[in-house]
């Protein structure tokens, strides 16, 4: 057995491994016994017979429900990502601008959209958009789900943003002032980029949060997976069976950007992957120790040197 140990943590011994392993059986005993109690409290309810599934084997029931509501999750989700990219970039500078007063106002509006609930802003604008026909009629839940996204998404961005540049070392600055850069110019070419590169997993992240919000706007009326799903519930009679589908397809693309954000994670703790995050970077087998090998090496570096023993 190798033994891992890291400077955090120091690998259990006999009797610890002996113990985790007792809590492992228990719990996935609890979870075992659960989950037979909820399947059959659905089976005495008439949830699992095969009728209340039958409609998701109708192609008709995706083509006019299912699809239609993701395309619309999807949308929304991926435009007001991107509106809030550039909001997030947009305020996270203004919060390192050198004149005072721009920092306090971008600091304002990034805590006060912060600070509102999704849900309460998608409201607010949809009949602020109503009230002064800003967006035609058949838009208004669209663009209402849209804008709140951008602005909450693009608030935490921006916090991202310049807490990403701050933990840059001072000495990335000073060189900069000392060649003679302005302060736009060291945070545009010196300290943004590296800073977007080691934001690349939030930001991952942060599209995950806005694709799980974009179901609130079932509220305003948006056409969404989520008011698809219940849709098909109520013409068919089947509400347990709908949500369990509509979760497993949620769960699918989440868990499909979560892989991203940590393969970009991966990626990025070699040198060279810096320039493609997502390039195929080759990983040593594991030596039993957290070493240079198999954390930040440089994999494309001219000369290296493959160490099979960490001892050598």
């Amino acid at each position: 057995m190798s033994v891992r140990a890291t400077v955090l943590y120091d690998a259990p011994g006999p009797r610890a491994v002996r113990r985790n392993r007792i809590y492992t059986a228990l719990a996935l005993v609890v979870l075992a016994l659960a989950a037979w109690w909820v399947l059959a409290r659905l089976a005495d309810n008439g949830q699992l017979t095969a009728e209340k599934w039958q409609p998701f084997l109708d192609s008709r029931t995706w083509r006019t429900y299912i699809l239609p509501g993701l395309w619309g999750t999807l949308k929304a989700a991926l435009l007001s990502i991107l509106f809030a990219l550039v909001f997030g970039v947009v305020f996270g500078l203004g919060r390192l601008a050198e004149f005072r007063v721009v920092r306090w106002a971008c600091g304002v509006i990034i805590e006060f959209f912060r600070a509102i609930p999704v849900l309460m802003l998608m409201i607010f604008l949809y009949q602020f958009f109503a009230v002064f026909k800003v967006v035609p009629p058949r838009g208004l839940a669209f663009w209402a789900v849209v804008v709140a996204l951008t602005l909450y998404n693009g608030a935490v961005i921006a916090e991202i943003l310049r807490a990403g540049i701050r933990s840059l070392p001072r000495g990335q600055t000073e060189a900069a002032q000392a060649l003679g850069l302005t302060h736009s110019q060291t945070l545009w070419r010196i300290l943004l980029p590296q800073s977007v590169a080691a934001m690349l997993p939030a930001l991952i992240a942060q599209i995950v949060i806005a694709l799980k919000d974009s179901a609130l706007g079932y509220q305003i009326g948006y056409v969404e997976v989520v008011r698809s799903g219940t849709q098909v519930a109520s013409a068919n009679k089947n509400y347990i069976p709908s949500l369990i589908v509509v979760a497993l397809i949620m769960i699918l693309i989440n868990y499909a950007l979560t892989r991203l954000a940590v393969r970009v994670e991966a990626q990025l703790r070699a040198g060279r992957a810096r320039r493609n995050p997502f390039a195929k970077v080759p990983v040593a087998a594991h030596q039993g120790l957290d070493t240079k090998d198999n954390a930040t090496v440089d994999w494309h570096t001219p000369g290296y040197v493959k160490i099979d023993n960490p001892d050598e």
